[in-house]
């Protein structure tokens, strides 16, 4: 079981919690699934070992009074569903009292005498049928939920309600007359077979030895306990770090990351295509409309876009407001990434047609955007000291931001520039009909640009 707040001291009767950072969502949910099915794999281990030893009863004591065990195997299962039903992550008081409860009956069952049987024996040979291993079955079941904590308590309460119950036995028994004395003498000179053959004697060292192999067994399966809780929060972590990823990258980006061990921050230049989209006129559209109202075409509108962004393989470098930059060819180029722009660009338009038909039918006011699309040299890595962001940095990112705004000039839903149309070209050389649409203007002035432009204009 996995715990959340520590506590100053231990002892053998409580178990304490481990320390896991669960303010972190994915930490939480990774051990709320480890927890969850570890339950559910140690009740099923529960019920089936169970199952086995009421048929290997049979097997040793064919006779009716065999059913009162097969009544403790019942309290046993049951309780066990009980556990699962208490068992979560965190400190549970009613879980840890269902294990206590469940080394209780195990205890008894093997120590108290059958109440259903004729059989007149000492009470010391309850201890010569080595029902004490059956423990054994709870403590690996155990291994299969709990911390390694709970885990060693569960070695600690058994190896301490096993040694009360024979020692109250001893102290309560009344032995059969003359019997120990019978054995004794006819086993002059044997003292050690005497003992052992004697129904009287609790043998005392084999109880010892008992508990103590089993605190050893549950000792050593907590620290391998220990071990997996800190293979399951470095997964937790890896999970964590997949979730950020796949923020900024798509999916097949995303795995390929996860698998290759040259870290982003390495700075470099490469040659990508950069997107800019905008919402043309948001201000006017938020002045004055509720701003839950404002968030949610926000959101609606950023999620479109970011899932057309991640379909063609590009990279959500940020939000920009009511609008957003993408780019291609990173943190990995890849032979299409000219391509994937514009096939991302053209994408983006018809999601916002679609989004609009539905807005209309709804009585929304229509949602229009302008895109501007650039190929060409940024500097690629990560920037910041202890907060890190992947920057993507160059001449290119200005230049795809100022297509952009120069889409309201050409009042056009895309420009993008002549680079990107010689890349595209290259990168499909049968591909003919790529800029279709598209019309082309020669040595176009663009703000912030020193140079004239040959650029691509399409309009809705």
């Amino acid at each position: 079981m996995t715990e959340t707040t520590a506590q100053p001291r231990r002892s053998l009767f409580f178990t304490q919690p481990d320390t896991f950072d669960l303010d972190n969502k994915y930490t939480e949910a990774a051990l709320e699934r480890h927890k969850r099915e570890g339950l559910e794999l140690a009740v099923r281990a529960r019920w089936v070992a169970m199952a086995l030893t009421g048929v290997l009863l049979i097997f040793l004591n064919p006779q009716w009074d065999v059913l009162w065990y097969h009544f403790i195997l019942l309290l046993i299962c049951g309780n066990g569903w009980l556990i699962r039903r208490a068992g979560r992550v965190g400190q549970s008081r009613a879980e840890l009292f269902l294990i206590f409860v469940d080394l209780l009956i195990m205890t008894l069952g093997m120590i108290v005498p059958n109440p259903f049987s004729d059989d007149v024996r000492p009470l010391a040979m309850q201890y010569r049928f080595d029902n004490f291993q059956y423990f054994f079955i709870i403590l690996a079941a155990g291994t299969l939920a709990y911390s390694w904590r709970t885990v060693i308590a569960i070695g600690s309460w058994t190896a301490i309600m096993w040694t009360a119950g024979w020692i109250i036995a001893w102290w309560v028994a009344t032995p059969i007359p003359g019997i120990s004395e019978s054995v004794a003498e006819a086993l002059q000179g044997y003292p050690d077979v005497a003992e052992l053959l004697d129904p009287n004697s609790f043998m005392a060292p084999q109880r010892i030895q008992q508990v103590i192999v089993f605190v050893m067994v549950a000792v050593t399966l907590g620290i391998s306990m220990r071990r997996l809780n800190q293979l399951v929060m470095n997964n937790a972590g890896l999970e964590r770090e997949r979730a950020n990823l796949s923020r900024y990258f798509s999916p097949n980006v995303v795995d390929e990351l996860s698998q290759n061990d040259e870290p982003l921050k390495q700075v470099r230049k490469e040659n990508v295509a950069v997107l800019f989209i905008d919402i043309v006129g948001f201000t006017k559209y938020a002045a004055g409309r509720d701003p839950y109202e404002v968030i949610e075409v926000l959101r609606g509108f950023h999620a479109r876009m970011e899932t057309e962004v991640f379909r063609h393989h590009g990279t959500l470098d940020k939000y920009l407001g009511d609008g957003l930059m993408a780019t291609f060819g990173t943190p990995v180029p890849t032979p299409l990434d000219a391509s994937n722009a514009l096939g991302c660009a053209r994408a983006m338009i018809k999601v916002i047609d679609r989004w609009n038909l539905d807005r209309r039918r709804a009585g929304e006011p229509e949602i229009h955007v302008g895109i501007g699309v650039h190929y060409g040299s940024v500097v690629l890595g990560d920037i910041g000291a202890n907060r890190l962001e992947f920057a993507v940095i160059g001449d290119a990112v200005n230049v795809a931001a100022k297509l952009e705004a120069l889409t309201r000039e050409f009042q056009a839903n895309i420009v993008v520039s002549d680079d990107v149309r010689e890349r595209v070209a290259e990168e499909n050389p049968t591909a003919s009909d790529a800029m279709d649409g598209f019309i082309a203007h020669r040595n176009q002035p663009v703000r912030g640009v020193e140079a004239p432009m040959n650029i691509w204009v399409m309009k809705g």
